[in-house]
């Protein structure tokens, strides 16, 4: 990975830590299957109207949409619902990293090396530090879906990756248009036919305004620039080389939980975000090649003359 790209997903990483806030923003107006129609149709609309459809297979581009738009938030937005906090939410999610190394190998077969295995371990090692330091502040439920978001993530990782796409940009949008009918469709069955309409409805108050904000940040930020980057990403390299950047995510988002909703961190919970940062940076870089004696230059033979032709 180039050190421009690098950056890119260190800047995904800052996006969507910061996307944590504006999910419980939202969630503390709108019900959680509704949000997630919501997020996604605002996009979906215009891509339906402006953006031509790219040229890729339909099941990857449905795997892409379902994984990653259905699964993952409508898990991820009923834990939080259901007590999730928002700093551990950011740190169980990421179980999809290992979730996709382990898919890429078995379903694509890609290799894997000992550095970003060690980096993976290393780094899955400091998320159940923090998590065990932090199971207290949640039930095993919220515990449970938030896992069951980050194997939909894994999910629409690999239709991501296998879809191909000669535009990820188009691609990304174009997954945005999977989740709203299902999603809707659910929020009506157990949230109610009208909830999530009359939620939106009373959001254009003062009161109603964070979460209104939250939702502009989701879309443009958290979608838009952080999920189009993340698709680029997972584009150009494999699996197993972009997936470990999402390990830093949750360093981000128990910091701005910290800092924002008043979530303080313990001194184990901030030691395990040092491993974590500490595995990725060592599963991401290439050890330097040891110096030695320059190879000796190759000897060429002279070219054998072709037997005549009679």
């Amino acid at each position: 990975m180039t050190n421009r790209d690098r950056l890119l997903g260190l800047t995904v990483v800052l996006l969507w830590g910061l996307n944590f806030l504006a999910i419980r923003a939202g969630l503390d107006q709108f019900p959680p299957f509704f949000f997630v129609a919501l997020r996604f149709l605002v996009i979906a609309v215009p891509v339906v109207l402006f953006v031509p459809r790219p040229n890729v297979p339909l099941r990857w581009l449905l795997l892409y949409g379902t994984g990653f738009g259905v699964l993952q938030f409508a898990f991820l937005f009923w834990a939080m619902s259901s007590g999730m906090p928002t700093g551990l939410a950011s740190l169980v999610l990421q179980a999809s990293a290992p979730m996709t190394v382990v898919l890429g190998a078995l379903l694509l077969g890609e290799r894997v090396n000992r550095r970003q295995v060690v980096g993976i371990v290393v780094a899955v090692g400091g998320m159940v530090t923090i998590g065990w330091d932090r199971f207290a502040h949640a039930g095993l439920l919220p515990l449970l879906l938030t896992l069951c978001g980050a194997f939909g993530w894994a999910l629409g990782n690999i239709g991501n990756k296998q879809a191909r796409a000669d535009s990820p940009m188009r691609l990304m949008l174009w997954m945005t248009v999977v989740p709203p009918l299902p999603m809707l469709a659910l929020s009506a069955v157990i949230e109610g036919p009208t909830a999530g309409w009359e939620a939106l409805g009373s959001a254009f108050d003062a009161d109603g305004l964070p979460a209104l904000a939250g939702l502009v940040y989701i879309v443009l930020l958290g979608t838009i620039v952080g999920t189009g980057l993340w698709t680029r990403l997972m584009s150009r390299y494999p699996a197993s080389t972009v997936a470990p950047l999402s390990l830093l995510v949750p360093v981000v988002g128990i910091a701005a939980s910290w800092v924002a909703l008043h979530e303080q961190p313990t001194v184990t919970a901030l030691c395990g975000g040092v491993v974590v940062v500490g595995g990725c940076l060592y599963g991401m870089t290439r050890p330097r090649a040891s110096a030695g004696p320059a190879p000796a230059p190759a000897t060429v033979s002279p070219p054998t003359p072709a037997p005549a032709r009679v």
